[in-house]
């Protein structure tokens, strides 16, 4: 399957193989180009977003050269194609011929896919290309001979495109499927109508007169073509022309009005059916929008034209399922409501609702009686089994594993989602792991992995559908905490879980995956352009440093189950070894330096049952922060009754970014101390109305920004899908700078002013992650600035 989205760019290309990469990204648009030979070919950026309409939108920037079309015979699978252009910046001329346009900054020129033609860009430019098929925008002109390319001019149509178009260049990075099918539809509308305008036609076809009568009956057919009962007289009627005269001008055109409308009305019908707008609405809710009232009837001229029914042209329309890779769930059908079911040893939980509950207060489930503070009584073991792990997702509603006191020192057992990367290493004869990765034929010890339906109906990986993959150790009551008061995580320990396999006694193994979902993907080098590695890692008990045993790259997994994964988009899937070949002395010589930490640490949220583990947010969860190791403190607001927190993503090392999509993922144990202070009471002066994670360390304060601070409630009923595609790291800095603002002024008694300086001066701000759909910034305050200041 084509690829939904796809971006090139030189610059990270090797000076040698500039212009090769660059005209092989062109050929994905049919077209080629000649660059200048004097001096290196240093920049070209291609971007391109396909729709379900058979669309493409594309936007490229580079230096100067000639673009050039050969022209392209319509076949079968492709049909002939016409390109309107948006030029952002940088002037130049399109070449047909004899005929020749100049075009200039904000110009939009059309140019016919089937032609040759030539664009000579003179200097640096930006240029929006949107590729729709030849007939959706000519078809609409009539059988008139268009003199093509031609940059459009003054009138009205074309001064309206060019903001649309700019629109859509300036929010390229955002742009979805639904919003690119919308924009075709205006867009194509907008240029047709500008080339009626503006576009010369042939003069024994139809006087300027005629077209001038034939643009306005375009209009009133367009305006009306929902209304069933429109007739030629209701257009002569209303535009004071004769039904003889208008029946010549169809003519003229090849056709009748019945005809024309009839075209008409089954080309919105086919935009809307392969719209994702529309994906909710009924067939026949859709035709009789567009004036069909008998759908046996509809169902008749659809299948003449098309040559397949509605339904089956429905049904073709590629969705993307496996092309549009996501780890978040899909935006929600308008009207429906996916309802979750917990896995059997939840299934008593009140977490079984609908999927995005209102904002109304959750009765927690009865927590388990506190062990009482005293002698010998304030030091918990957790372990970790099937028992007390949820896979995949944070639940207010989840019923707590264990209940502690203020003040509780609790040693938590976690496991890594990646140990069946290499069953011998990480799970054989490990009881605890054994118990929650159990899968066979006759069922998974663990159902649910993820926040999605239990029935996996949406993709068809599995309950949960993968939708959040972190195994978390938890949730852990805490008495006394409410909503506003503040949880204290104190780490005091940290150490690997050792391998049970007596093959690799006083050994632990780690792995990391470079992903699908990682920042690296779609920028890779080498051949396979697309393409998962796993990377196998040991240490010792001293757990110092980490070395490379071998490496093998993700094949084709089928699960117990019998559902094939092509990429690593179902946690736990157990990998089959004969399938891969193992490169070991990987990395020969290199050695990992430890920085063991935990990458989730949460309490559960306010906004809704049931939330995707991966997207962090102000209840913490999955940061990736390194520093949240031995020896540092995690402050997180309390957003329900009990704090209920839980942890997982056990983390060897980490590098800021984790650009590959996961960590040195290890399991790991830790000892901890919960500390609650009580809203209003607290006597640390930085827990005092925190809204985001705090991470102390006896020399730092880092704070915490994320794209979206709680994408939860700012991003609406879709938020679970909406943070992968709109997170950035620009609004995480926004976000960190202005938690570090908050901070400087309230803890430390600065004015908006001495806190800005010290800021630009002395605060070092990092990108966290950019693996976790909501993306971090955190920002490093050094405590030694602030010794002296009033609030130190």
């Amino acid at each position: 399957m084509v690829a939904t989205t796809y971006r090139v760019s030189v610059d990270a290309i090797p000076r040698q193989n500039r212009r090769e990469v660059w005209r092989e990204a062109l050929a994905g648009l049919q077209l080629d180009c000649e660059l200048p030979e004097a001096g290196q070919f240093q920049f070209g950026e291609l971007t391109a977003k396909r729709s379900t309409s058979g669309g493409q939108l594309a936007l490229l920037r580079s230096t100067e050269q000639q673009i050039v079309c050969s022209g392209h015979a319509a076949s079968p699978g492709m049909p002939a194609r016409v390109a309107i252009i948006f030029h952002g910046y940088g002037r130049g001329s399109i070449t047909s011929g004899q005929r020749s346009c100049e075009f200039a900054d904000n110009d939009v020129s059309v140019c016919d896919l089937q032609s040759p033609w030539r664009m000579t860009l003179r200097e640096d430019f930006e240029i929006l290309l949107l590729e729709l098929p030849r007939e959706r925008l000519l078809g609409r002109l009539g059988h008139n001979r268009l003199r093509l390319p031609a940059v459009l001019g003054a009138t009205i149509a074309a001064a309206s495109v060019r903001p649309v178009m700019r629109t859509l260049g300036g929010n390229f990075a955002i742009l979805d499927k639904a919003d690119l099918a919308t924009a075709e539809v205006a867009v194509t509308e907008l240029v047709a109508g500008a080339l009626l305008g503006e576009t010369r036609l042939d003069a024994e076809a139809m006087t300027q007169v005629q077209a001038g009568h034939l643009r306005r009956v375009d209009a009133a057919i367009e305006a009306q073509l929902g209304n069933a009962g429109l007739t030629i007289a209701d257009i002569a009627r209303q535009e004071g022309l004769s039904q003889r005269y208008l029946q010549r001008l169809f003519e003229r055109q090849n056709t009748t009005f019945s005809a024309y409308v009839r075209e008409r009305r089954l080309e919105r019908c086919c935009n809307d059916l392969i719209d994702p707008n529309y994906a909710d609405q009924r067939i026949a809710e859709i035709s009789y929008r567009w004036g069909f009232t008998d759908q046996a009837h509809f169902s008749r001229m659809f299948s003449a034209t098309y040559g397949t029914s509605p339904r089956d042209f429905r049904k073709a329309v590629p969705r993307d399922v496996e092309g549009e890779r996501t780890r978040g769930r899909p935006r929600l059908a308008r009207g429906t409501a996916t309802v979750l079911r917990l896995a059997p040893n939840l299934a008593s939980s009140p977490v079984a609702r609908e999927t995005v509950a209102p904002l109304e207060p959750v009765v927690p489930v009865e927590p388990p009686a506190a062990v009482p503070e005293g002698r010998g009584a304030s030091h918990h073991h957790l372990k970790v089994s099937r028992e007390t792990a949820h896979w995949g997702y944070l639940s207010r509603a989840i019923p707590p594993v264990m209940s502690v006191q203020s003040g509780a020192v609790v040693t938590i057992e976690t496991l890594t989602q990646h140990a069946f990367d290499d069953y011998e290493r990480m799970i054989k004869g490990d009881p605890g792991a054994e118990s929650v990765f159990r899968w066979t034929a006759e069922g998974k010890s663990v159902e649910r992995r993820g926040a999605g339906p239990m029935d996996g109906s949406i993709f068809g990986r599995g309950a949960g559908e993968g939708f959040g993959v972190h195994i978390c150790t938890g949730p852990i009551y805490v008495c006394g905490a409410e909503p506003g008061d503040v949880l204290e995580v104190q780490i005091l320990d940290i150490w690997p879980r050792p391998s049970a396999n007596p093959a690799y006694a006083g050994k632990s193994f780690g792995s990391n995956a470079a992903a699908w979902w990682g920042f690296q993907y779609n920028d890779l080098i080498d051949p396979p352009a697309k393409r998962e590695t796993i990377t196998i890692f040991e240490t010792d008990a001293e757990a110092e440093w980490a070395r490379a045993v071998y490496s093998y790259r993700w094949t084709p997994q089928t699960d117990p189950f019998g559902v094939r994964h092509e990429t690593m988009d179902y946690p736990g899937v157990p990998v089959d070894h004969a399938t891969v070949e193992k490169q070991p002395g990987v990395l020969a010589g290199v050695r990992i330096p430890a920085r063991l930490h935990f990458g989730f640490m949460a309490v559960a949220p306010r906004e809704s049952d049931i939330i995707d583990s991966i997207p962090p947010g102000y209840f913490g969860g999955n940061v990736d922060n390194w520093r949240a190791s031995k020896g540092t403190t995690l402050y997180l607001p309390v957003a329900v009754p009990g704090a209920l927190f839980s942890i997982g993503d056990p983390h060897f090392a980490q590098g800021d970014g984790e650009v590959n999509g996961t960590a040195l993922e290890l399991s790991l144990t830790g000892q901890f101390r919960f500390i609650l202070h009580k809203s209003g009471k607290a006597t640390k002066p930085h827990v005092e109305g925190l809204a985001h994670p705090l991470l102390e360390t006896p020399e730092e304060w880092i704070l915490h920004g994320f794209s979206y601070g709680n994408y939860l409630r700012e991003l609406g009923r879709n938020a679970q899908s909406e943070i992968y595609q709109r997170s950035s790291v620009d609004l995480a800095l926004r976000n960190a700078f202005r938690a570090t603002r908050k901070f400087l002024m309230e803890c430390y008694r600065l004015s908006e002013d001495e806190a800005l300086a010290l800021i630009s001066l002395g605060v070092d701000f990092g990108v966290t992650q950019v693996a976790d759909g909501n993306w971090g910034v955190h920002a490093i305050v050094r405590k030694s600035m602030l010794l002296g200041a009033s609030g130190a």
